[in-house]
């Protein structure tokens, strides 16, 4: 069974938003292997629009630059990102999203792809809880938790 199906059997019935992409970090990279249908949901492009392309799509004026610049490298330095980008949908409405990147590793340790849990946030007013978490929270509330503690913000 390759990868992207094996990603698809557990991805598909979540409402969590999945997507699969390969290990080219370089622009215009990475390449989209598969994207879940809560994503389609989330971002208002449908799966067969992101396959071959780059999440890069999701990004507009208002994305934070350092923020994309800084993802790469993590998943290089530390094999995680996880953060909250300001994205945008198709239909070029900005929202929140909470992404937690991690790679799917080959029998040598070697990143095969990176793996993607997303999930539109809205940031919360007030003064942020201890240690700077909690700032955000979920627009819909999912059974799977996505961010431990410590969770770096990137508006």
């Amino acid at each position: 069974m390759e990868l992207t199906d094996l990603v698809r059997l557990f991805a598909e019935p979540v409402d969590l938003a999945v997507v699969l992409t390969d290990v080219d970090l370089e622009r215009p990279g990475p390449t989209v292997l598969y994207a879940n249908p809560a994503f389609a949901r989330m971002s208002g492009y449908a799966p067969a629009d992101l396959v071959g392309g780059t999440p890069r799509i999701l990004q507009g004026p208002d994305t934070n630059r350092e923020a994309t610049r800084h993802l790469p490298r993590l998943l290089r330095a530390e094999g995680r990102f996880l953060g909250c980008l300001r994205n945008y949908r198709r239909d070029g409405e900005e929202y929140l999203c909470e992404i937690d990147v991690r790679p799917i590793l080959d029998r040598d340790g070697a990143p095969q792809a990176y793996i993607a849990f997303e999930r539109e946030v809205v940031r919360r007013r007030g003064r942020p809880a201890e240690g700077g978490t909690r700032r955000y929270r979920p627009t819909v509330q999912s059974p799977l938790p996505l961010v431990g503690s410590g969770m770096p913000i990137f508006a």
